[in-house]
């Protein structure tokens, strides 16, 4: 019974499951605007395809984790990483409690089932979702191999895993198979979807200045890598700027009301964790310590955006 108990701890760490709430913060954002879509309409809300939904981004999510630490067990990266709560990944198979044969089987299956169920949704709801999934798909497996050694690593994650997820949840829910695109990805949805977009890049970034001479050992070439921690720090407090400049900006443009204010409450913290990251790039305590503060920026915002859209 206890070695029960200790496997099933060890696959919670394995997937990362502490992490998991982005991406249901993130699907709670496009279930925010189905809801106001569905009410404005008089139409039923499908609680069915919306846990439907829920599950496969978060499969996917897992799915993204497991390829990325497959792939950093065998650069390398995992056996020079000195691990924090938010990054250097979970040490499950450098430390043999877990096999790569079963991270990588279970990276594989975490990844078939959304796309099974991104097909269902282009059937049933719109051919978009298709496309979606299936470049959420291809960042999945390529996003280590090939995004995070190019510095389009911290795009394609803000892509897949903040804007389209938000994208697709409002297609998947509202959408018809005769729809036009132009009926459904109007310029308030495209809008509405960049913040969350940019704070997954966001977190992504700054969780990558510790790990930053062991992911250049590794032959990753990101942002911090590239740039440097100090410019780095710049384009992540400017980052964090452009994410609130435009949640201010979405009840002005008709996007959203002003009750998307509520998610500002974030706002003060983020200058704190910006002015930190900036001052103290180099400092590795005092980053952990930021990217902790990152992490409640990045869920706070995500969340609070899904209720100011809903009231």
């Amino acid at each position: 019974m206890q070695q029960k108990k200790s496997s099933f701890s060890v696959w919670m760490a394995q997937i990362r499951l502490n992490f998991l709430l982005l991406a249901v913060f993130l699907v709670f954002i496009g279930l925010a605007i189905t809801y106001k879509h569905t009410v404005s309409i008089n139409a039923e809300f499908d609680f069915f395809h919306a846990a439907l939904i829920m599950i496969g981004v978060v499969l996917a999510h897992i799915s993204v984790n497991l390829f990325n630490e497959y792939s950093d067990y065998f650069t390398r990266i995992d056996f020079h990483t000195v691990r924090t709560p938010f990054s250097g990944g979970t040490g499950m198979m450098v430390s043999g409690n877990t096999s790569p044969r079963a991270v990588i089987f279970t990276a594989v299956i975490t990844l078939v089932v959304p796309i099974v169920i991104g097909c269902y949704f282009a059937v049933v709801s719109h051919w978009s979702i298709l496309v979606i999934s299936l470049t959420g798909a291809l960042s999945i497996v390529l996003y280590t191999p090939l995004f995070q050694r190019i510095m389009l690593g911290e795009f394609f994650a803000g892509l897949t895993l903040g804007s389209f997820v938000v994208i697709g949840t409002y297609i998947a829910m509202t959408a018809g198979p005769d729809m036009g695109l132009g009926q459904i990805l109007t310029p308030g949805l495209l809008l509405i979807s960049i913040p969350p977009g940019i704070l997954t890049s966001l977190l992504l970034l700054i969780n990558e200045f510790p790990d930053t001479e062991a992911d250049k050992q590794g032959g990753r070439r990101h942002l911090v890598t590239h740039f440097g921690k100090q410019k780095a720090a710049y384009i992540y407090a400017f980052g964090l700027l452009l994410t609130f400049v435009i949640i201010m900006a979405l009840p002005f443009l008709g996007v959203a009301s002003k009750w998307i204010f509520l998610a500002l409450i974030p706002l003060p913290l983020s200058f704190n964790t910006g002015f930190t990251a900036i001052r103290n790039c180099e400092d590795r305590t005092r980053i952990v310590k930021a990217m902790g503060k990152n992490v409640f920026i990045v869920l706070g915002t995500d969340l609070l955006m899904a209720v100011g859209i809903m009231i």
